[in-house]
């Protein structure tokens, strides 16, 4: 019996170690930010067509697509492609088109579908208009700064370099849900990735960004090569790497906005990133458990039955995560998100449980099954989260 006992303080205290070592390194590593290798601006940058995949007339799609609009760049091209030509996202781009008359702005309508991926087949029809070498994917809900462009692209110039990707910060629409979704991107996702970046890891891509030159493009297979994959930005950058070239982390931070307006939506929106990523990471997603520090830290202090060693671990975690919060959140900090902060981490947790219940996810209005390689394939029943 005190053997059984040890045995728990000993597992317990073990379990608060480890969510109180990942979260103070979260908070050491976002406080860093490692910087990406310098790349000096060229005299002459290369042009550039950067694809944007449209579907729907979004929150602020029309503020997120001005803003690559007004790139402080040579010579640039946006590709914007929709399956519909009745798509209210076509408003939003002839209106860009009026208002940037000189700037090369192309509209793709093409409803082939080339694979499960609506995303990844609205790129294959998109690339016939793309009339440059050097190509940026971004998603439809970031909003850049006007040197985004340039600062993408100039790590291209490196042989040796494969794809440069950017990480990104969540920007809430007023409301609890929206709130919830950015803390997960801010609070949890990005210090994910500063920690992997950090221990070298280069293992990540985006869809916030994802800059790469046709070459290299055409050597991996095209988008044709990931056209029924669920994490198709991931695959990306796997294939490319799979090719001996590097990934670029840019120092670059976008915005993305985070829409959230329900339980439903929020959970669904997370459960496919956690499935996702335990698809092409499952031994790190099952591993990642210790990233959701204080529910973790707590259980590890009840495990060891209030254990000093224990509860002191907890206290750590905690004054760890609330640092981590501070940090990323930078003036946009509020007192009052101190107090969301146990019920984002433990939804965090929840979900992540929740992510090996099933391998169905939720994509916009369509329902997929994922394969152990990656691959979605449309399910026609309906399902739950």
């Amino acid at each position: 019996m005190i053997a059984s006992h040890s045995w728990m303080i000993w597992c317990g205290t073990g379990l608060a170690a480890a969510a109180m070592s990942y979260t103070v390194a979260a908070a050491l590593a976002v406080r860093l930010r490692l910087r990406a290798p310098h790349y000096a601006l060229p005299e002459e940058l290369p042009a550039v067509t950067m694809l944007k995949p449209l579907c729907g007339d979004e929150h602020e799609l029309y503020e997120c697509l001005r803003s690559f609009c007004e790139q402080a760049y040579p010579r640039f091209q946006i590709v914007f492609g929709v399956s519909d030509g009745n798509d209210p996202a076509v408003d939003v781009v002839n209106r860009l088109q009026r208002e940037f008359p000189a700037l090369d702005l192309q509209l793709a309508i093409d409803r082939r579908q080339h694979g499960s991926s609506r995303k990844v087949s609205n790129l294959i029809n998109m690339m016939s208009l793309a009339r440059h070498d050097y190509l940026v994917l971004s998603d439809s809900d970031v909003r850049v700064k006007r040197d985004y462009l340039a600062k993408v692209v100039t790590p291209l110039l490196d042989a040796e370099v494969g794809i440069v990707t950017c990480a990104y910060r969540g920007s809430p629409r007023p409301g609890l849900w929206s709130l919830l979704g950015s803390l997960f991107i801010n609070d949890w996702f990005t210090p994910s990735v500063r920690v992997a970046a950090m221990f070298g890891s280069r293992a990540f891509a985006f869809g916030t960004t994802i800059a790469l030159r046709r070459e290299v493009l055409t050597s991996i297979g095209g988008f044709a090569a990931i056209a029924s994959q669920l994490a198709d930005d991931y695959r990306l950058g796997e294939l490319t790497r799979r090719m001996g070239l590097r990934t670029v982390l840019s120092d670059v931070v976008v915005e993305t906005l985070v829409d959230e307006r329900s339980f439903g939506d929020l959970a669904r929106h997370e459960l496919r990133w956690l499935r996702t990523i335990r698809t092409v990471r499952p031994i790190g997603y099952s591993l990642s458990f210790i990233t959701f520090g204080i529910p973790v830290a707590g259980f590890g202090s009840v495990l060891a039955a209030g254990d000093w060693p224990a509860l002191s671990l907890l206290g750590i975690t905690a004054l760890a995560r609330v640092m981590l919060h501070w940090k990323v959140r930078g003036p946009n900090s509020a007192v009052a998100h101190l107090l969301v902060l146990p019920l984002r981490d433990g939804l965090s947790l929840s979900f992540w449980a929740w992510g090996f219940v099933t391998r169905r996810v939720h994509w916009r209005d369509d329902r997929y099954h994922v394969t152990r390689d990656g691959s979605a394939q449309p399910v026609l029943e309906d399902l739950t989260p």
